[in-house]
């Protein structure tokens, strides 16, 4: 007889996936918890226009914000 598997546990990619759908939401929360924050030094535009690229451009969009964005968003020191 062949190997049976067992409906209950998942299979390897079922838990990879998993894991990379639970990185990529938490990368998500953490750029609007960021964007929110320094929301104030942005105009109400490119807060709005910040938001939607980290919610409707998977991984790019967040990871765009927390080094491009979140650095243009911050006033820059004079010495």
């Amino acid at each position: 007889m062949g190997e049976e598997t067992n409906p209950l546990i998942p299979a390897g990619y079922d838990i990879v996936w998993s894991v990379v759908a639970g990185l990529v939401i938490a990368l998500v929360i953490v750029a609007l918890v960021v964007l929110a924050r320094s929301a104030k030094r942005l105009t109400p535009l490119e807060a709005l226009v910040w938001t939607l690229v980290v919610l409707f451009v998977p991984v790019l969009g967040p990871l765009a914000w927390l080094t491009i964005g979140h650095r243009s968003a911050t006033p820059e020191r004079s010495s």
